[in-house]
């Protein structure tokens, strides 16, 4: 626990408020940190003494000679869960700097709590991430999963479903992020973590479909008032286990297929797309290029408008801020280039599904 970073860092936040030289030694009295570089890796023979008897060491100046020269200060065990890791040494006349000699080592031995709780948090996050992992494969080991759960205190229970975070810019630190999800969600049955820089995963587990949805968009609320943007794809709830990689893969084409408008996608939304982005590419190219290879640009983006409003002239026309007779010159348009009429529902779905492969298609 008490590593020499640590043990620096002590050295250097303390000299700085006492203007005294202070010296941390391990648990075999070794200086690993001192306010004097040259002593670092010598032995401290008044920290060898603490650490036998686990009792304060005060070294006046007369007994500095008992002491192989050191000089005059007192010695401190630090302990941590009830055992003596390593001693703190504070030089000075003992008499002057015994008063704060205490609050020096409760600082310390705070620092060093600190820092162990973080590196617990740090590890299960880790073990939390390999899970995750786990379950992705199609070889996972069950009992080795199961394992690592109870490791972590999580349980899964059917159903579950995985929701894909993007995140857009942001200042906060990862812990501080994921302490935001895991507030809004039961920590016992949910995993939460990061995919790569601006992604995380949550999958969770027996909760109904439309309590992750209000979760979900709370936590959107939350972050967004905190300036930062994001969007949430989610897959289709799964009652096997061994199918929640499949629900990962439907929240990542949720994320691939939604609108970038959209802050909360579910797959049934872009289900449709997602069954295209399946087919022969070369295929797709040729249905998309037959369909709309005669209509400029102009005509298109009516078109996207035009259905993005279910077919409702009068909406689309507001939407577009143009006049509803223009919107209906154009849509005759449409009708004599292509053959097909947009305001006919079985033409309408070719010329979608048309105009949704060409948005899949790489920009040239």
């Amino acid at each position: 626990m008490l590593t020499q970073e640590i043990a620096k860092e002590i050295v250097a936040q303390t000299m700085i408020r006492l203007n005294r030289n202070i010296n941390i030694m391990d648990e075999q009295g070794t200086i690993i940190a001192s306010g004097n570089v040259k002593r670092i890796n010598q032995a401290h023979f008044g920290a060898k003494e603490v650490l036998r008897t686990g009792k304060p060491l005060i070294i006046s100046k007369d007994d500095s000679q008992q002491w192989d020269g050191a000089l005059p200060g007192i010695n401190l065990p630090i302990q941590f869960q009830n055992d003596i890791i390593g001693v703190i040494g504070i030089t000075g006349n003992p008499e002057e700097i015994m008063e704060f000699g205490e609050l020096v080592k409760m600082i310390t031995e705070m620092m060093i709590q600190q820092s162990f709780l973080t590196e617990q948090i740090e590890w299960k996050q880790r073990l939390i991430e390999l899970v995750f992992e786990d379950l992705l494969t199609d070889s996972s080991q069950p009992e080795l999963i199961k394992q690592r759960l109870n490791l972590i205190g999580v349980t899964l229970e059917a159903p579950y479903q995985v929701g894909a975070i993007e995140l857009g810019s942001h200042h906060l630190k990862k812990n501080e992020l994921l302490q935001i999800f895991r507030d809004s969600f039961n920590k016992q049955q949910t995993l939460i973590g990061f995919l790569n820089v601006n992604r995380l995963f949550i999958l969770t587990s027996h909760l109904p479909e439309e309590r992750l949805k209000q979760k979900m968009l709370n936590v959107i609320s939350i972050l967004k008032a905190k300036g930062i943007s994001l969007r949430v794809g989610t897959g289709s709830t799964v009652f096997i286990q061994a199918h929640i990689r499949h629900s990962f893969e439907e929240a990542l084409s949720s994320l691939k297929f939604g609108n970038l408008e959209q802050t909360f996608i579910t797959y049934n939304e872009i289900e449709t797309k997602a069954l295209l982005d399946q087919l022969d590419e070369r295929a797709k190219q040729q249905f998309s290029k037959r369909i709309l290879s005669n209509l400029p640009d102009k005509l298109i983006d009516t078109l996207e408008h035009f259905f993005a409003c279910n077919l409702n002239i009068g909406e689309c026309a507001k939407e577009m801020y143009i006049h509803r007779n223009s919107l209906i010159y154009r849509i005759k348009k449409v009708k004599e280039k292509t053959g097909y009429d947009p305001q006919n529902i079985h033409d309408a779905m070719t010329l979608q599904l048309a105009i949704w492969i060409l948005q899949m298609l790489p920009k040239e």
